[in-house]
């Protein structure tokens, strides 16, 4: 570890790369509430988060778990259930009166057709005004669940004409 005068310690945060400062102002300076995804290996958790002087103020948030309580009987993890997700925090974002956000996925490395790119997915469908790109985006057939089972895929159709 450097010694010295001019040596300061860096935030516990930046040392143990859970935050990146420069990418967090950023989003601190557009003013606009953050659609924040975090996954964990059985659920996804979905926050919109509007900046506050004293913290982070939570307007709306989804977990998949959710999804079976709304008749999802498969895994909360996988592609179709991140697009029902997204779909869930558009519902909720509208309740709290947001049409726009921000999209933030944290220290993910931004994979083409990723879980993290169907929430954003989801959501725009939804209804949320979020800057992306097209080409992002996971295939229809994996967001419909064609390439888990035709069950999946039923489910799916079940719940998403239930908006």
């Amino acid at each position: 570890m450097a010694t010295g005068k001019s040596y300061s310690v860096k935030f516990r945060r930046r040392r143990s790369g859970k935050t990146n400062y420069k990418k967090r102002l950023a989003f601190m300076k557009s003013e606009k509430p953050r659609l924040v995804v975090r996954r964990s290996n059985k659920y996804l958790n979905i926050q919109l988060v509007n900046y506050d002087e004293l913290g982070d103020r939570v307007l709306a948030q989804f977990n998949s778990v959710s999804l079976k309580k709304k008749g999802w009987k498969h895994s909360c993890v996988n592609v179709p259930a991140a697009y029902l997700s997204g779909l869930e925090i558009a519902k909720l974002a509208t309740k709290a009166k947001v049409k726009e956000a921000i999209f933030d996925m944290g220290s993910y490395t931004p994979t083409k057709g990723c879980r993290i790119y169907a929430v954003l997915k989801g959501a725009i469908e939804g209804g949320l005004n979020i800057p992306h790109s097209e080409k992002a985006f996971p295939s229809e057939e994996r967001l419909n669940g064609e390439h888990i089972s035709k069950d999946i895929s039923a489910d799916l159709k079940k719940l998403r004409g239930s908006k």
